[in-house]
């Protein structure tokens, strides 16, 4: 099974698409190979040093995740480690929309969780995207970017039950809406709720909120709160100064505020509304039952 680099720099670096896709081999996609880690590190961009990119803390976090979760279904750790990783690997969302970031976080510092993680039990390898590919399918970036537009405000819960849910996760990373805070939260009360329970769930609750947008426009009949800029400047820089993220307790993010409650309420109300004549495969109408 891949192994983790046995060269580890100490800080984040940039690894281009074209220079990543070098190291994509068959072996290391069939979990066979290990990254040649010093050539690897010969073709990066370095980044500027600083504490919030030391690779060791996120490094100590990976290994720490796989750990935990060595006797579960590798699916179980993402609700774990997405805030722990966002509150660790603290990004502006200019510098977490940079592929060539992630191309190294999952190539140059952790190509072994990936293997452990995304290995296909059919297949017996790993598709590719999740070294190098979109932020909703490569293995790191949609972990952050699933903490950071499910989080409300300073609480990461949302976001840990929305990765408790495989295609909650898949599905809603890659529609635009989900920008919209009391949208993301109003999908996640579903799920709270168990209105939402199965994948099949959410890929229909996904589907019929992004087509009721074209009409409903969310983000003007439930109103959000700016995003407060100084706040995640502040937890940013909190970072830049060696803050130490503790592993086991749930983080905290920035302290915004959340999204207004009358708003996400509204919005859940009318989900649940859509979400009960959504064809979902599998449930039975009340015709059926009777």
């Amino acid at each position: 099974m891949t192994e983790k680099p046995d060269h580890l720099p100490e800080y984040l670096a940039r690894l281009a698409d074209e220079e990543a896709a070098r190291f994509l081999t068959d072996g290391l996609l069939s979990g066979k190979d290990n990254v040649p880690s010093i050539a690897l590190n010969q073709a990066t961009d370095p980044l500027p040093e600083s504490p919030r990119r030391r690779l060791r803390a996120i490094r100590d976090l990976i290994d720490d995740a796989m750990y935990i979760h060595r006797e579960e279904q590798p699916t179980k750790v993402d609700p774990w480690l997405a805030p722990r990783l966002h509150a660790i690997l603290r990004l502006t969302r200019a510098e977490a929309a940079d592929p060539a970031l992630w191309n190294y976080l999952a190539l140059g510092v952790a190509p072994d969780f990936v293997v452990w993680r995304h290995l296909s039990e059919t297949t017996r390898t790993v598709n590719a995207q999740y070294f190098k590919g979109a932020h909703y399918k490569q293995a790191f970036a949609r972990l952050w970017w699933s903490a950071e537009l499910f989080r409300n405000g300073r609480d990461y819960e949302p976001a840990v039950v929305a990765c408790g849910n495989q295609d909650m996760l898949n599905t809603a990373l890659r529609l635009d809406i989900i920008d919209h805070r009391p949208t993301a939260q109003a999908m996640v009360r579903l799920l709270r709720k168990g209105i939402v329970r199965t994948g099949r769930d959410a890929n229909a609750l996904a589907k019929v909120v992004n087509t009721a947008a074209a009409t409903l426009m969310y983000d003007v009949i439930a109103q959000d709160v700016p995003r407060d800029d100084d706040a995640v400047r502040m937890w940013i820089d909190e970072g830049e100064a060696g803050l130490t993220v503790h592993h086991r307790p749930l983080p905290t993010g920035p302290a915004e505020e959340p999204a207004p409650e009358d708003s996400v309420e509204l919005l859940a109300n009318s989900f649940a509304e859509l979400f009960a004549d959504a064809p979902v495969r599998g449930r039975r109408t009340d015709e059926e039952v009777d």
